[in-house]
């Protein structure tokens, strides 16, 4: 080879190689695009937009990734999305590096990050001011004063994930509604100190809600379809402290099409008429495990609800060929129904349900789950 030719690598600006990097579809040959040369590896920190670091159960592994952490971002200044999912002892000093990518940063999970606290999430309220996803799943030392902090830096928020944040109550809550006027995504589950009432005056953009076991008050349940825009409902195993039924509330969200009561065990037919007459654009409705609810809920069901497709009714115990009946002469749009060890429906009303709604698929799974992936609503 000639040695007068020139190493092309040298040659070529740094707007030609950001050019070539970001036609680069495959993540092997962006990895592989940083080891050519030291100019070749800064353009590729400098076109980075994204830092993800992978689950593990491996404390070893978690270690190196908290001790790199600080070099990345350093190197990395202009990245979207940033998910630190389970480093459980990340210090709050770690965060500080995110404000390289203030401006730039849109998403940032702290999944299972247990160790942050009020003061690290100060941090990125403080430096990340665009941020429109946060998860703060199991950060068990969230309070009410960091969600404050977090909210009035972050006006931009539109995907909050709070699940299992117990330390939070109803006044963090209020801080977000008042600061946050897009939020319209909410994951509250197993924060059993809400009562709902932080939800009174929420804006219509909300339309998606995860309270699964939680602990909501009637007047609590009813703030929480103040807002008039819920679409999706989670309340799977609500609890109740004075053990009496008060799910009519959910009768008012009048724009409801996803609604979760598996395992509501207060559920009374009062609550599920109410629901059924109230929520006419319901399209999937999990009633599993649902013991309280009888004839009078079932026919209100089939009388009410026109636009439903998936109906989930397996494992209740009141459910009898009657009530199937009734679900076989309505819900002209059924297009699923989820039944199995329903004890009171017998062959024969499960043949004559057959016969007359052919185009029904009756399916023995039970589903936990209903309506759309909730990942799809944590992605920019």
């Amino acid at each position: 080879m000639d040695n007068n030719v020139e190493n092309y690598s040298d040659v070529l600006s740094d707007d030609c190689l950001f050019s070539i990097f970001n036609k680069l579809e495959n993540e092997t040959d962006r990895n592989a695009f940083g080891l050519t040369c030291k100019n070749w590896f800064e353009v590729q920190n400098i076109s980075r937009r994204s830092l993800i670091f992978q689950f593990s159960f491996n404390p070893r592994i978690y270690k190196e990734y908290a001790q790199c952490l600080s070099k990345l971002l350093v190197r990395s200044p202009y990245l979207n999305l940033v998910s630190l999912a389970g480093l459980t002892e990340l210090p709050d000093l770690t965060l500080y590096g995110l404000r390289i990518s203030g401006p730039s940063l849109q998403s940032l999970s702290f999944y299972c990050c247990s160790g942050i606290t009020d003061d690290g999430l100060e941090q990125v309220s403080v430096g990340c001011p665009n941020l429109v996803i946060v998860e703060l799943y199991r950060c068990f030392n969230i309070t009410d004063h960091g969600l404050e902090n977090l909210s009035k830096g972050c006006h931009a928020l539109k995907s909050l994930n709070l699940g299992y944040c117990v330390a939070i109550s109803d006044r963090g809550i209020a801080a977000v509604f008042r600061n946050c006027p897009n939020i319209g995504t909410i994951i509250i589950a197993y924060c059993r100190g809400l009562s709902g009432v932080g939800f009174r005056g929420c804006t219509g953009s909300l339309s998606y809600l995860e309270a699964e076991s939680c602990m909501l008050s009637p007047d609590g349940l009813l703030d929480v379809v103040s807002g008039g825009g819920l679409e999706y409902l989670n309340l799977h195993s609500l609890r109740s402290s004075t053990g009496l039924d008060s799910l009519d509330r959910v009768g008012y969200a009048k724009k409801l099409r996803f609604l979760n009561l598996r395992m509501c065990r207060y559920l009374t037919d009062d609550s599920v008429i109410a629901i059924a007459s109230g929520c006419p654009l319901i399209e999937e409705w999990s009633l599993a495990v649902c013991h309280g609810v009888h004839f009078p809920g079932w026919s209100a069901i089939g009388l009410y609800c026109n636009k439903l497709k998936i109906l989930h009714v397996n494992r209740c115990r009141n459910i009898c060929d009657q009530g199937l009946q009734a679900l076989r002469d309505g819900c002209v749009g059924l297009e699923v129904l989820h039944i199995h060890v329903c004890g009171k429906i017998t062959h024969h009303g499960l043949a004559l349900f057959s016969i007359a709604r052919p185009n029904v698929k009756q399916r023995a799974d039970e589903v936990v789950s209903v309506g759309p992936s909730i990942e799809d609503l944590f992605r920019l």
